[in-house]
């Protein structure tokens, strides 16, 4: 009797044989579909899984008739390629706001969509640098929770983890209570932000939100208007906002820059403003570049890295900026020198 109850799922099972025990390198006969319906108790003919296969097909699902390597059935046309099940779990085990536990589990869900064979190709290919995670489990809630605050248009408080030193004792953890008018989550340089209001304040604030531990909605208070403390008067756009507000996570006003650079950043310079950055002047060394970016530390540390291989020609506060960071940072280490 059982196996005449199970005969109703047949079908189900049989795509769900095909979706996890099939690819183009490992086809399965008639006869062992039939064997594989008989370890989920249910009995079957050859000449019925051909019958089967014709509904899964008009359903719309790629199975295919081949005699190579072996003569059988497989799955076709997935909805992932296995290349793009790549990217996806590569950006999922090196996104540090997403816990190890959590990693895990988000992977393994990721990975369903393959078949096991693909899954044991996909596991010998994927190498991502080991990224420190973080211990925050509820993350996912938070996002839900933050997600659904901004698609109507509330308020929340957040309590929000910092580390934080004091003079002889050991760095602790710190939460503060904010109140804040979310805009939008983005993810920018390796780290998922909240893009906010503090209502105390006529600025943007970045919140990471794997620092964010509780968030409450409050549905009665609607969301400042960003027009009153921004330039964005039809409503935030992130687009926008990416582009030219935020730097390696600092916010600062966006202005027209000026750089000098040797030729060979030019890629480093494309790669963080993109193919269309206006390039007006070259010669056998250097190119010049004309950029609109966030005046922020973010983007002094970044034009640190490079050296003397790139120069800000202007604006002069600019200049002022990195000189002032270039003198403290050559003090701090004749400091350090002096006193050994």
């Amino acid at each position: 009797m059982a196996g005449k109850a199970n005969s109703k799922l047949k079908t189900l099972v049989l795509a769900d044989i095909l979706r996890e025990k099939t690819d183009e390198e490992h086809p399965m006969s008639a006869a062992e579909l039939c064997q594989e319906l008989g370890d989920y108790n249910i009995d079957a003919e050859r000449k019925s899984i051909y019958s089967d296969i014709d509904v899964l097909r008009d359903y719309g699902l790629d199975v295919i008739n081949t005699t190579y390597p072996k003569k059988g059935y497989f799955l076709g046309d997935r909805d992932f390629e296995l290349a793009e099940i790549r990217l996806l779990v590569d950006a999922v085990e090196s996104a540090g706001f997403i816990s190890e536990n959590k990693t895990r589990a988000l992977t393994a869900k990721v990975e369903k969509v393959c078949s096991r064979w693909q899954r044991d190709r996909l596991h010998k290919q994927v190498y991502v640098e080991e990224c420190r995670k973080t211990g925050n489990e509820q993350v996912y809630y938070i996002i839900d929770a933050l997600s659904e605050a901004i698609s109507k248009g509330c308020k929340v408080r957040i309590s929000y983890q910092k580390r934080r030193i004091v003079a002889d004792e050991k760095a602790r953890n710190e939460s503060r209570i904010y109140t804040v008018s979310p805009y939008a989550l983005i993810w920018s340089d390796d780290h998922y932000y909240l893009v906010c209001n503090n209502q105390n304040y006529d600025n943007f604030m970045h919140v990471r939100v794997e620092r964010i531990r509780k968030v409450e909605m409050l549905e009665d208070e609607k969301i400042r208007p960003c027009s009153e403390f921004s330039s964005f008067k039809e409503g935030f756009d992130c687009a926008a906002y990416l582009a030219q507000n935020m730097f390696n996570g600092y916010t600062g006003e966006p202005e027209t820059i000026q750089l000098r650079c040797d030729n060979e950043l030019i890629q480093a310079v494309t790669d963080r403003f993109g193919e269309d950055v206006v390039i007006f002047e070259a010669d056998e060394d250097t190119f010049s570049v004309i950029v609109t970016a966030a005046v922020s530390d973010g983007l002094v540390d970044w034009i640190l890295q490079f050296g003397s291989k790139m120069l800000v020609l202007s604006p002069e506060t600019l200049q002022t900026d990195l000189l002032s960071k270039i003198a403290s940072t050559a003090e701090a280490y004749q400091t350090l020198l002096a006193d050994r």
